[in-house]
């Protein structure tokens, strides 16, 4: 079935602050994700921050405790971050999406991730611009496909273009990686590794910057 459209607008606050934000946040309706997810949630970190990184939509740990980057990808995108030499303290992180997308696996309570749709990205794209306008990131690292897509344009390719500026004025660097979470689907050990040492290798192109 495709995602339901709504006519109803996201209530972003007139004068928004985070703590603004993140409880208005609870009570947006304008796409249909909201009904089966635990609560909406929006990004935590540093304001303004030097870096502003932004995934796809929260997991199904996020979901649940409220807070974007604490499952398995979170843990992935830590140690990312500290093998790069990125201060935590000077980052903020969040998703394009708001609401957790899922399906249910056979009859037991395991909730799959499946991936947001445009009218998804659509709906909680005023979210995202309310929250760029408050961190002012002077880098913005869009991880994986879906971010890099919704924020820069669809002819973005993560694989071609990751690691190297994007051409957009949405801040003074913009730069695009694979998602923490596509380094867990790797095949074996080798790929693995061979996937994190190019993550990692982006996120240093972004600590250059930062120490510049």
């Amino acid at each position: 079935m495709p995602p339901r459209r709504s006519t109803e607008v996201a209530p972003v606050p007139a004068r928004p602050t985070l703590p603004r934000l993140r409880s208005a946040v609870q009570r947006c309706r304008a796409c249909e994700l909201w009904a089966d997810a635990t609560q909406a949630v929006l990004g935590e970190g540093t304001t303004p921050a030097e870096a502003m990184l932004v995934g796809e939509q929260p997991g199904d740990r996020e979901d649940l405790e409220g807070a974007p980057f604490v499952g398995p990808a979170g843990r992935m995108l830590d140690r990312g971050l500290s093998d790069a030499g990125i201060d935590p303290a000077r980052v903020y992180v969040t998703n394009v999406v708001k609401h957790f997308r899922w399906r249910a696996h056979g009859t037991g309570q395991r909730r799959i991730h499946q991936q947001p749709d445009a009218v998804h990205v659509a709906a909680c794209r005023p979210w995202l611009d309310a929250e760029l306008a408050l961190v002012r990131p002077r880098v913005l690292v869009c991880l994986g496909a879906t971010a890099a897509q919704a924020l820069v344009g669809r002819h973005v390719r993560v694989t071609v273009d990751h690691g190297r500026p994007l051409d957009t004025d949405l801040a003074e660097h913009v730069f695009a990686t694979v998602h923490p979470s596509s380094l867990l689907r790797a095949p074996d050990e080798a790929a693995r590794r061979a996937a994190y040492a190019g993550f990692v290798a982006d996120l240093r192109a972004v600590a250059r910057l930062l120490d510049a």
